[in-house]
């Protein structure tokens, strides 16, 4: 299900998609694809598969490239599928972007190239990484601007490499400030910023909005509410949206400081839509005590997750 270049761009909410694990820690295939049917029920625009919030870090290759044969094809087109091929190697990166396109991937999503906290390259050669990508792909490009690589990425590469490669024209903005940022990406990017996302479970969402996000990527635990308050926003129904969203932001919060990853799987579990909420070592399970306040909240939000598999 690619979509062109100048299709009309993609918005709404993509959340990522969890990496479904039996009780032994092997690819849960089965429960993958239960997940997968949850999401498109809670409303979602899209899914990210793959990404940091998949455990991404903890899959083999062949693991990865089961992955996302196993959700292109369940998904059938759906909803758009956005696949992360994020690696420091461009040679890897660009060939993980070419077989998600060739696989019907709506977009591919990638970080800059990094490992760990010193091993960086200069501006020059993250364009270079970018446009081998966006060259393999062929398919739009959504490009990571998150903590987590280490990497600053300030508004004038970022404006550089929408200029120079048309492929690139998402934004997924998860870093501190990040309504200031999506607000002078727009303002110097004009047009060619054609999906300003923000991310990170959607905990900064209505300053994102009113910054001109026009979508974002939260997990898989609540895009049913989260939804609403983007729609709300983009009609202009402002007020609306801030109250459906400071309903939410309990929950959001509690997710994003006190759950990370953990939170989606914990809650699909207590709904029956999986079996088993395990991570691979080394994350560990969530403490009793944390678990047991994030299915409060999540019972207090009314959130599909606990009722879908009813």
């Amino acid at each position: 299900m690619g979509i062109g270049i100048s299709a009309p761009y993609l918005t709404g909410v993509f959340p990522v998609a969890p990496t479904i694990f039996s009780e032994s820690g092997e690819l849960d295939i089965e429960g993958q694809k239960r997940v997968l049917d949850c999401m498109i029920d809670q409303g979602a625009d899209g899914i990210c598969i793959l990404a940091n919030y998949s455990e991404q870090f903890v899959l083999s290759d062949g693991e990865r490239t089961r992955l996302v044969d196993l959700c292109l094809d369940h998904v059938a087109g759906r909803v758009p599928v956005i696949v992360t091929c994020s690696h420091y190697c461009t040679a890897i990166a660009a060939e993980r972007a070419g077989m998600a396109a060739a696989g019907g991937a709506a977009m591919v999503m990638l970080m800059p190239p990094y490992h760990g906290t010193g091993l960086k390259v200069a501006s020059s050669e993250i364009v270079e990484h970018f446009a081998a990508v966006a060259k393999a792909a062929q398919i739009p490009l959504m490009i990571q601007d998150a903590p987590l690589s280490g990497v600053e990425l300030d508004v004038s590469l970022l404006v550089r490499l929408a200029s120079e490669i048309p492929q690139v024209r998402y934004f997924k903005i998860e870093v501190p400030f990040a309504a200031a940022k999506l607000r002078s990406l727009i303002a110097q990017g004009g047009d060619i910023i054609g999906g300003p996302f923000d991310g990170e479970e959607s905990i900064t969402l209505m300053a994102d909005l009113d910054a001109g996000a026009t979508g974002t990527m939260c997990s898989a635990l609540l895009p049913d509410l989260i939804r609403p308050v983007v729609i709300a926003h983009r009609e202009g129904r402002r007020s609306e949206a801030a109250a459906l969203y400071a309903r939410i932001l309990p929950l959001i919060n509690y997710e994003n400081r006190q759950c990370g990853l953990r939170a989606a799987k914990a809650v699909l579990k207590e709904g029956g839509v999986i079996r088993t909420d395990k991570v691979r070592h080394p994350q560990v399970p969530l403490h009793p005590g944390t678990r047991g306040g994030l299915l409060e909240l999540a019972r207090e939000a009314d959130v599909l997750a606990l009722r879908w598999a009813n």
